[in-house]
């Protein structure tokens, strides 16, 4: 990816080298329309109802596969602690002094160029996430989280979370190498964030109180192949700016390949359980990715009308 030398976004918060931790509240995200994406003005879904939402976290959800804990055990409800103390956080180091974190904030700050682009054409704002980059454990709105759950969402704070050494585990464990591989996962989780805008997430944290875990599961699916179609509408515009290098969507599509829960599963017990499926198959994932990228429209990321 052709990243050196381009502008940085302003929206990172550096919370490295401090400490916090503890237990994780749930997984969020339902929903969907045909034709774009939509923004909500008012009621249920809408900006206003973040409050609602402390307690419920989405995360990519790699690491708890190595773990042998399920993300859908934690959807019954928070982690019973109160809201996060507050962090200091400090600026970045200056350009050229930390390759990783100038990475991502290029990244980031060129997946708010196609936000805001995405939003403008429909008349709204994009309000843009922060990311905030953490060693070990972090507090956030939706309670503390160890560098173990991988980089997530969270609708609390409209904020991404990431430890950057789950890029090296990334290559290392998944076998999933290369720079854009690492942007396919910060644009993943900030297709989270654009589900939280929609009303994805608020209406699948209503909806789950009614379903079965299966039910949860398959909805929790969708939400997450969703989230991989922007992080490929994010890909396409990648390419419109040139900022592709050849073999960039073969790490990315690689990456979805080694995430897919069927492969994660017979990695970790040698067998896959599909009822226990939520984040999707690996052709699954690969499949809406490559759809989000061919297609350069997020109206094309509906992954709730129809089989996925």
């Amino acid at each position: 990816m052709k990243w050196q030398g381009r502008e940085r976004s302003s929206n990172i918060e550096d919370r490295r080298g401090r400490r916090g931790g503890g237990g994780l509240g749930g997984l969020g995200g339902l929903g969907g329309n045909r034709g774009g994406i939509r923004i909500p003005t008012g009621g249920r879904g809408s900006r206003g109802g973040i409050s609602s939402l402390i307690g419920i976290v989405v995360v990519l959800g790699i690491i708890w596969f190595a773990t042998g804990q399920n993300p859908l055990d934690m959807l019954t409800g928070g982690s019973g602690m109160g809201p996060a103390s507050s962090a200091t956080s400090r600026q970045l180091p200056a350009e050229g002094q930390d390759e990783l974190a100038d990475f991502v904030g290029v990244v980031v700050k060129e997946t708010e160029d196609l936000w805001n682009e995405q939003f403008a054409a429909i008349g709204e704002d994009y309000p843009e996430p922060t990311v905030v980059l953490f060693t070990d454990a972090v507090n956030t709105a939706c309670g503390a989280a160890d560098a173990s759950v991988g980089p997530f969402y969270c609708p609390g704070d409209s904020k991404v979370y990431i430890d950057l050494s789950f890029y090296d585990q990334l290559h290392r464990q998944f076998g999933a190498p290369g720079d854009f591989a690492q942007a396919y996962v910060l644009a993943h989780e900030v297709g989270h964030h654009i589900q939280n805008l929609t009303g994805v997430l608020p209406e699948f944290n209503q909806r789950r109180q009614s379903m079965s875990q299966t039910q949860a599961n398959a909805y929790s699916v969708r939400v997450e192949l969703q989230a991989d179609c922007y992080a490929g509408v994010w890909a396409n515009y990648a390419g419109q700016q040139n900022l592709l290098d050849n073999g960039d969507i073969e790490e990315a599509l690689n990456a979805a390949n080694q995430i897919g829960d069927d492969t994660l599963q017979k990695r970790m017990q040698g067998f896959a359980v599909p009822k226990t499926f939520n984040h999707g198959t690996s052709a699954q994932r690969q499949a809406w990715f490559e759809r989000g990228y061919r297609s350069g429209n997020p109206g094309d990321c509906d992954t709730f009308s129809g089989d996925v």
